[in-house]
C-alpha cells in the first residue's frame, strides 16, 4: 500500500549522505536484486508485528489489493505464512489491517483464531463516529483484538479528527481499553499528529509504522523544522513506539542488500527511539514488492544483533509484550 520513494528525492536526503558516497552506490547497486540476503534462524524468538492478511478469492473479494497487482493479489492466510516465517524463527505474528470493511474485523480474528502463530490483530475501526465504542467493544471482547489502524491511508487525517472533541474521547476509550493505535504511512504532519494525540492522550500507546520508508524532508526547509521537532518531542514520549519495517528501497531498478546503505537512516531511527521502543515487522506480504521476507530480515537481524543480545530481544520480541500485549498460544512463543 506504501508508494516507492524515486531516486533522486532519496538520494538527496541529508539523513543518508554518507550512502549516497559513489563507491559505496557503485558497489551496493551492483548486487543482484532476485537473489536475497539469507536470514539463517537464531536463537532470539520473533514476533512480527506487521503482517497483512487477506483473500480476494472470497465471494465479497476484498478492498485491497487490486487486481492489477499479480504480486499481492492472491489468498494471504496464515498457513502461506508458516513455511515462510517459522525457517526464520518468526514465532507468532500480529496482523495489521488492510480493509475498511467493518465485518473484515471479525473475518480477520476468525482466521487469526484458527492458527495459533497468530498472537493479536491491529483492526480498522473509524474513530469519532458514533458506533465506534460499541464496535470497540465488540471486538475486544476477542483478547486476540490488540488495536486499531488510523493515519494516512483509506483518506482518513488524524489531525483533523483531533479538532473533534468526539474524536479525542474515542482515543481516550481506547487507551482506557489497555488497546495501542498504529498509525499508517508515516509523513512530516503524520508525526506532528501523533505527538499531539500523545499531548491529549498521555496513556496511549502509539504506534508509528513503516518511518524507515519516510525520506526526512531537506535540511533548512520548514519541513525539515517540523520533522525535527516531532522526533525531538517523540524521543521524550516513552509510549510512541516505532516499527523499524519497511527498510528495502528500489533505487534505479536495483534494491541494495547490504546493512550500510540503510545504516544512517536506521541511526538516526534508533538515536530517537532508543532500544526499548522499536518493533520489528515484515509487512509481508506487501514487502514481496521489494524482495521476499528473508532479505529484509538479514538487513535488520545484522543491524540489531550488532548492538548486542538485549538490544536485539527487545526489538525481536520484548518490546511487543509490552506494546501490544499479545496472547501467547504456544511454548515456542516467548513471555515477558
Amino acid at each position: 500500500m506504501e508508494k516507492l520513494i524515486p531516486r533522486r528525492r532519496f538520494i538527496g536526503t541529508a539523513a543518508l549522505a554518507a550512502a549516497a558516497l559513489p563507491a559505496a552506490m557503485n558497489r551496493l547497486l551492483a548486487a543482484d536484486a532476485t537473489a536475497p540476503a539469507a536470514a539463517a534462524p537464531f536463537d532470539i524468538p520473533i514476533i512480527d508485528c506487521h503482517i497483512h492478511l487477506y483473500d480476494p478469492t472470497r465471494p465479497q473479494g476484498a478492498p485491497w489489493p487490486n487486481k492489477e497487482n499479480k504480486i499481492l493479489y492472491q489468498p494471504t492466510l496464515p498457513a502461506r505464512y508458516r513455511p515462510i516465517a517459522e525457517p526464520l524463527g518468526i514465532v507468532g505474528a500480529i496482523e495489521t489491517e488492510c480493509s475498511t470493511w467493518l465485518e473484515d474485523n471479525q473475518w480477520v480474528l476468525d482466521v487469526a483464531g484458527a492458527d495459533d502463530i497468530m498472537v493479536g490483530t491491529v483492526g480498522d475501526l473509524e474513530i469519532g463516529t458514533p458506533d465506534f465504542r460499541k464496535q470497540l467493544d465488540r471486538f475486544h471482547a476477542n483478547p486476540l483484538f490488540r488495536g486499531i489502524r488510523y493515519g494516512n491511508l483509506w483518506r482518513r487525517n488524524l489531525g483533523a479528527g483531533l479538532a473533534k472533541p468526539e474524536f479525542v474521547a474515542d482515543l481516550r476509550a481506547l487507551a482506557e481499553a489497555d488497546l495501542v493505535l498504529d498509525t499508517a504511512n508515516p509523513n512530516v504532519a503524520l508525526l506532528a499528529d501523533v505527538v499531539r494525540v500523545s499531548d491529549l492522550v498521555p496513556n496511549l500507546r502509539i504506534v508509528v509504522d513503516h518511518l524507515p520508508q519516510m525520506v526526512p524532508p531537506a535540511a533548512g526547509s520548514a519541513d525539515r523544522a517540523s520533522y525535527d521537532a516531532s522526533l525531538k518531542a517523540i524521543r521524550e514520549r516513552p509510549k510512541i513506539y516505532v516499527k523499524v519495517s519497511e527498510v528495502l528501497r528500489r533505487v534505479d531498478g536495483k534494491i541494495p542488500t547490504d546493512l550500510e546503505f540503510y545504516r544512517a537512516r536506521l541511526d538516526e531511527i534508533y538515536d530517537v527511539f532508543g532500544p526499548d521502543r522499536v518493533l520489528y515487522g515484515s509487512d509481508w506480504p506487501n514487502s514481496d514488492q521489494w524482495l521476499p521476507v528473508p532479505a529484509g530480515l538479514a538487513i535488520v537481524k545484522q543491524y540489531f544483533t550488532g548492538k548486542g543480545r538485549a538490544a536485539a530481544e527487545k526489538y525481536f520480541w520484548r518490546n511487543s509484550v509490552k506494546c501490544y500485549k499479545w496472547v501467547k498460544r504456544r511454548p515456542s512463543q516467548p513471555a515477558a
